[in-house]
């Protein structure tokens, strides 16, 4: 996290706070303006609070948006608010690689066990499998364009993303996903449903694509094949994106 991140961000936050003497309870919610600038508020401080910044002090916030819009003297020097970021990012950076860590150990783990239990099925690159649902339809190809449902989880149970509760499948290439679908793929046949247990090499590595997941995280996923698309169609409808949810099966 950047120091200009973090700066911007506070600066949102504050831009909705009523001010240092003004209560939140007295701020309407009421025209389009207010309402959005709540949403604003609300969407920064969740995004803070995922960076580990859930201890800003509100008033000082907006004593220094106060400070700025009345083109009063800054109160800090700009030497002790570079140390100050400096400070926060460093925490963050903490924060996240002892995450990172845990993921790690606790996927392995899960992995370990999860191997042994009847059904699940681990090929060569560390992929677990479990077939739900058999079918005897054909299986797609790394060049192919298939339809699918599926819904991902933590190996906690936590759901990051589910087309299923969208209610909308999706359309993606088989070889622009993540390495582990790209293999679960072409074991299923259309109309089967896998459970897959995607190793952090597998899905998205040391590299985070979301708050939501933690770097080094194993994945699970309930995968619904529903079918393959004729190469010359897929090229002419344009295929539905996961890109706007948390974490979309994408590379």
């Amino acid at each position: 996290m950047k120091q200009h991140r973090l700066a911007a961000a506070v600066a949102l936050v504050g831009l909705v706070l009523a001010g240092c003497d003004a209560k939140t309870s007295d701020v309407e919610l009421k025209t389009p303006s207010q309402k959005a600038s709540y949403g604003i508020g609300l969407n920064m401080g969740k995004s803070l609070a995922q960076e580990g910044m859930d201890d800003l002090d509100s008033k000082a916030v907006a004593l220094g948006i106060e400070d700025a819009v009345g083109k009063k003297d800054q109160r800090l020097k700009d030497e002790e608010l570079v140390e100050a970021f400096t400070a926060l990012q460093k925490r963050a950076e903490e924060r996240l690689a002892k995450a990172s860590e845990e993921a790690a150990s606790a996927g392995k783990k899960f992995l370990e066990e999860n191997g042994k239990k009847q059904g699940v099925v681990t090929t060569a690159s560390g992929l677990q499998y479990e077939v739900v649902k058999k079918a005897d339809g054909p299986q797609p190809k790394p060049t192919d364009v298939v339809t699918v449902h599926y819904e991902g989880k933590l190996i906690d149970g936590k759901v990051f993303d589910s087309s299923v509760e969208r209610g909308s499948p999706i359309d993606l290439p088989v070889s622009g996903v993540i390495p582990g679908w790209v293999e679960g793929l072409q074991l299923m046949h259309v109309g089967e449903k896998y459970k897959l247990y995607i190793p952090a090499e597998l899905a998205y590595g040391a590299q985070s694509p979301s708050p939501q997941i933690p770097a080094n995280s194993v994945l699970v996923f309930d995968l619904e094949l529903l079918g393959i698309k004729d190469p010359a169609q897929a090229q002419e409808q344009a295929p539905d994106s996961p890109s706007a949810e948390p974490a979309a099966p994408a590379q």
